[in-house]
């Protein structure tokens, strides 16, 4: 393979490693969050299937003092916020106010359960 067709290779695959998706679901408070996962019966073998996620996502609606926020995709799946990420939306927090579901759509790019966030914004 010569030169330029190995560059070219490798730009195309480093380029779509490097594109931002999109999200909508419900943004947490982390801490919250990760205590009503971890909160089962050991001896259940069925906890996925009998667990109630919208109460869980309700009960962990984030406070004024989060400070540690977790994205929950309409699947179910949790993935935390980057350093940036709960910097934006503690901000978004604080211009739209507490609710009992925060639904949010998010921009960003995910590594390791983490979302490194390039936007996030009320969902409509």
């Amino acid at each position: 393979m010569t030169l330029w067709k190995r560059l070219a290779v490798f730009l195309c695959l480093s380029s779509a490693l490097s594109f931002a998706a999109s999200w909508s679901g419900a943004l947490v408070d982390s801490k919250c969050y990760a205590s009503e996962e971890r909160n089962v019966n050991p001896t259940d073998t069925s906890t996925y299937v009998d667990r109630d996620k919208n109460l869980e996502i309700r009960q962990c609606a984030p406070k004024a003092k989060t400070k540690s926020f977790t994205f929950v995709d309409q699947d179910g799946l949790s993935f935390k916020l980057d350093d940036a990420g709960n910097v934006k939306a503690a901000d978004l927090f604080q211009k739209t106010g507490k609710r009992r579901y925060y639904a949010v759509a998010i921009t960003g790019q995910i590594s390791n359960k983490t979302i490194a966030v390039d936007s996030i914004s009320e969902a409509k």
